[in-house]
């Protein structure tokens, strides 16, 4: 019961994020939807991600995003109206993208994709700890994915600097 409480909560905040005007509010939505689901990873016996959820992406990245939201003083513009007819076929083509993938992927168990027998997963979290499992691919198979990201980041914090600086 209490997961679908929590999974209402996170979609009926995730179409607020999309649908307002305001890009602040806009923002405040998807930290919303953040915590909502870190509160389904901890449901999940997922204590770490749900965590890092909150510390990364609610925390970090949204501080990010408001700092780069308030520079570029964004508030002041009229965004397009996506609510006509093209705004609706866009959502839909989206929608039934993303229902064609769920049920494709419906029958994939928790530990497809990984180089590991079915239910060796929870056992090497048990025997290692689940930092060292989440960290060591991190740092070794997805170290250059990892560095990209930051730099994609920064560059970005640069572009809205650059971009404000102009107006300044």
């Amino acid at each position: 019961m209490v997961f679908w409480i929590f999974s209402g909560v996170a979609v009926g905040s995730a179409l607020l994020c999309i649908t307002r005007r305001s890009p602040i509010a806009s923002a405040l939505w998807l930290v919303q939807t953040m915590f909502a689901l870190a509160a389904l990873y901890v449901l999940l016996d997922a204590q770490f991600i749900a965590a890092l959820q909150i510390m990364v992406y609610a925390g970090a990245v949204m501080v990010l995003f408001l700092f780069v939201i308030m520079l570029l003083n964004l508030g002041s513009h009229t965004p397009r109206d996506w609510r006509g007819i093209s705004g609706w076929v866009l959502g839909f083509g989206m929608a039934a993208v993303l229902a064609a993938e769920l049920f494709a992927v419906r029958h994939v168990t928790p530990d497809a994709g990984l180089a590991l027998p079915p239910g060796a997963l929870r056992e090497l979290t048990a025997r290692e700890g689940i930092v060292r499992v989440v960290a060591e691919p991190l740092y070794r198979e997805y170290l250059v994915a990892f560095e990209v990201t930051g730099v994609l980041l920064l560059v970005a914090t640069v572009g809205a600097i650059v971009l404000a600086k102009r107006r300044l």
